[in-house]
């Protein structure tokens, strides 16, 4: 029956998370559940979606708030469509494809960087490409 609902363990087995992750996913409000006569945990099988939306989007580096922020704007009665998925990614697009170059750098880099061992934010590469880093004029630039 399509429109029965799972429990917290159907949703785990089906998702390959534990529980406790189905859980803390629950508490951080990407996830949503009912409870029967016995208050356990029943879940729309359209959970299933949300849930592989996070793990994916998790494995690729975007944080738990901005993942809450996009599930947020889905329908939660409603099954989200290609179209819902489709401006989710969309607004992940540009952080995602900075993330790749930075890290395509990083990896392109390593081996000069270990072998360097300078230690130097004027000549770093990967630290100050280009040394940008001297067009913001003197004193520390990298503060956090």
């Amino acid at each position: 029956m399509p429109d029965k609902e799972l429990t917290v363990g159907q949703v785990a087995e089906r998702s390959g998370l534990p529980v406790s992750t189905l859980h803390f996913y629950e508490r951080k409000g990407l996830i949503a559940s009912t409870r029967n006569a016995a208050n356990h945990r029943l879940y729309a099988r359209s959970v299933l979606r949300r849930v592989a939306v996070i793990k994916v989007a998790q494995s690729a580096g975007v944080p738990l708030a901005e993942i809450a922020r996009a599930l947020s704007s889905l329908p939660r009665q409603a099954v989200p469509d290609t179209k819902d998925w489709a401006r989710i990614s969309e607004a992940w697009h540009d952080d995602l494809t900075r993330r790749i170059q930075t890290l395509t750098a990083l990896r392109d880099k390593m081996a000069l960087c270990i072998g360097c061992g300078c230690l130097s934010v004027k000549r770093c590469p990967l630290v100050n490409p280009n040394d940008r880093l001297a067009d913001e004029g003197p004193g520390p630039r990298m503060l956090q």
